[in-house]
């Protein structure tokens, strides 16, 4: 999820965001960010990735320090918080039973020019979470329509020269593989300093009858 910078890799728009939701100056530890208040975001999180990456995390990506765990995005910005009503929690929550749960490996580092960044396999049943949804709310693309195709991504650290990024790559290496399962989704909403998780939508497999 993208406030920060927004440079891209050589593939371009297929690199997709340079950050996460919660970046950009003022997205650290108890760091007002009016601008972001009632933005939301559906996550999948990877508490399997803190151990290794956690301490780069607090120190490097701003969004660790807003409250947001160790995540994939599968769509931000959602829509605004006062337009999440029931209804539309019903609707998450059928959707994403209907999926499957899966599981997910992260062997290797990815680059865009301003992030290091988990690279997660396979990525088909992440971006078919995200096609779900935009399918659903075509007026809530991924990152505001900015990015051609976005790549799902782990982020590691942001904002940092090419030698913190190598020597992160060289200490964490020793630790891959990751892996973890997914079994839900989470909706999580800024209150104008931190990312709350506002809901949990599991993966069913079936739909919700």
């Amino acid at each position: 999820m993208s406030d920060g910078a927004k440079e891209r890799d050589a593939a371009g728009d297929r690199a997709g965001p340079a950050a996460g939701p919660a970046a950009g100056p003022a997205a650290g530890q108890g760091a007002e960010q009016p601008g972001l208040r009632g933005t939301t975001a559906l996550l999948v999180t990877v508490p399997e990735a803190d151990p290794l990456v956690g301490g780069a995390r607090r120190r490097y990506d701003p969004s660790a320090g807003a409250g947001v765990p160790a995540h994939v995005t599968v769509l931000y910005p959602f829509l605004p918080a006062d337009r999440i009503d029931d209804a539309v929690t019903a609707e998450l929550r059928t959707l994403f039973a209907a999926r499957e749960p899966f599981t997910l490996a992260f062997t290797g580092f990815g680059r865009f020019p301003d992030l290091l960044w988990l690279i997660p396999e396979p990525d088909a049943p992440l971006r078919a979470l995200t096609a779900a949804v935009e399918a659903r709310w075509p007026e809530a693309p991924p990152y505001g329509g900015e990015y051609e195709d976005p790549v799902p991504h782990l982020t590691v650290a942001g904002g940092q020269p090419p030698e913190v990024y190598e020597a992160l790559e060289r200490e964490f290496r020793g630790g891959l593989p990751l892996r973890t399962s997914v079994t839900g989704v989470h909706l999580v909403v800024n209150d104008g300093v931190r990312w709350r998780l506002r809901e949990t939508f599991p993966l069913a497999g079936h739909p919700d009858e």
